[in-house]
C-alpha cells in the first residue's frame, strides 16, 4: 500500500525530512525509505562513509526506491521527491531564501568525529525549518546526530529514533533519547508507518 498512498497537506506544514545514520545505517535508511511513496517532501541524508562510495551508494537507493535518489552537489535545489545524500568528505547543510532551498556541501573539518556529521546537517535543518522538518536518527556508533536532533527538537520538529533492538549499533539513537531528543522510537518497520502517519498520507 505504501507507494500508492497520496500526500495530504496538514494544519502543520513539513517541508523536509532529515535523515542521519552511521553503523549499518545503509541497510537501515533502504529499509525506511523503499517503504515511502515518490512524492514526499524532500529528503536529505547523512550517512556516515567515504567518498565515492557515497555516490555509489545513492545510487543503489535510487533503483530501489520509489524517490529521486542522488548524491548531493554543492547548490542542489531541494524539491518535493528529491532525496539527497551528503557526499564523502564533505558537510552538507540546508539553506532557505526567498528563490527556494538548497543544499551546500564543503569542505570542511570534521564534527562530532565525522565529515559528513549528522550533526551539521541536523543543526541547519533547525535553524532553517524550526517545527516545519522531521528529523530521524538511526543505528550508528557514536554520538553524532544526538544534538543536533535534540536542536530540531527544541524547534519543534517532530523526532524518530530507531530502537535498541533492531539497531546494529544503538549508539547515536541511544544519546538522543538520553537526551529528551526522540519524539517516538521504533524499528525499521514503525519508523515508515510513523513518518506517513505525521505526513497524513491515507
Amino acid at each position: 500500500m505504501g507507494k500508492k498512498m497520496e500526500y495530504q497537506d496538514q494544519k502543520q506544514h513539513i517541508e523536509l525530512i532529515a535523515m542521519g545514520a552511521s553503523t549499518g545505517g545503509t541497510e537501515a535508511l533502504l529499509a525506511v525509505l523503499k517503504e515511502l511513496p515518490g512524492n514526499l517532501p524532500p529528503i536529505v541524508i547523512t550517512q556516515h562513509m567515504p567518498p565515492v562510495f557515497t555516490e555509489m551508494y545513492a545510487e543503489r537507493l535510487n533503483r530501489l526506491c520509489a524517490m529521486e535518489v542522488r548524491e548531493a552537489k554543492d547548490g542542489d535545489e531541494l524539491y518535493s521527491g528529491l532525496c539527497l545524500i551528503a557526499p564523502g568528505g564533505l558537510q552538507m547543510r540546508v539553506h532557505k531564501d526567498v528563490l527556494g532551498a538548497r543544499v551546500s556541501c564543503t569542505e570542511e573539518e570534521k564534527v562530532s568525529g565525522h565529515c559528513p556529521s549528522v550533526d551539521v546537517l541536523f543543526h541547519s535543518v533547525a535553524e532553517q525549518y524550526e517545527a516545519s522538518a522531521i528529523g530521524i536518527l538511526l543505528t550508528g556508533m557514536g554520538k553524532d546526530g544526538a544534538k543536533g536532533l535534540l536542536a530540531m527538537h527544541e524547534q519543534g520538529a517532530y523526532t524518530l529514533g530507531q530502537d535498541e533492538k533492531s539497531s546494529v549499533v544503538y549508539g547515536m539513537p541511544m544519546e538522543a533519547y538520553k537526551l529528551g531528543a526522540v519524539s517516538q522510537q521504533g524499528n525499521l518497520e514503525q519508523i515508515p508507518q510513523y513518518l506517513l502517519q505525521r505526513l497524513r498520507f491515507s
